[in-house]
């Protein structure tokens, strides 16, 4: 997987954790091109705006000091799952191709189940819909989706909750999330 080369803020703790010893600021951020959860540390006297753009690549960071690592979902803030929210919900808009072609191209993960009923609200039922109707002609869009296979939960947001499931909880299985 390769590096991230930007991060979006998701939450900018100026004075650390509240109920950790150490006192130095945090920003809470997510890569830009993996999703990647990460804690950065910034420079001293730098200050950061949620849903700011920040440089985390090779070379010179004007407002990075350092990357301390993934951010453990655990140590999420309320206002960093809100902005992920938001940060998922456009990214799945702007890459509207890649995630309607997921449902072009889901696979059965084993005899028992597929890739569909990983997806919230998705069962045997919606699992064997879909696969009819992309097997008559592949999907061009969410709506495309939602007019061809009936009484499905919204496709989009089945997805951007997947992926919210896979950044902030422990699953088994993958779809969208390295």
């Amino acid at each position: 997987m390769e590096k991230e080369e930007y991060a979006i803020v998701l939450d900018y703790l100026p004075y650390g954790y509240p109920l950790e010893k150490t006192m130095f600021a945090v920003v809470q951020a997510i890569g830009k091109n993996n999703f990647t959860l990460l804690q950065i540390v910034p420079r001293k006297g730098v200050s950061f705006e949620i849903k700011e753009e920040v440089y985390i690549g090779e070379g010179k960071r004007d407002k990075v000091q350092y990357i301390q690592g993934r951010l453990p979902r655990e140590k999420l803030t309320e206002t960093a799952k809100a902005e992920l929210a938001e940060y998922i919900s456009a990214a799945v808009e702007k890459d509207s191709e890649k995630y309607v072609e997921f449902f072009n191209k889901a696979q059965a993960i084993n005899t028992r189940l597929h890739q569909f009923e990983l997806l919230p609200g998705f069962g045997k039922k919606h699992t064997h819909a879909l696969i009819d109707a992309r097997d008559e002609k592949p999907f061009k869009s969410f709506e495309d989706i939602r007019e061809r296979v009936h009484n499905i939960p919204e496709p989009r947001k089945a997805v951007e909750k997947r992926i919210a499931e896979e950044l902030t909880e422990i699953k088994r299985i993958n779809l969208f999330i390295n």
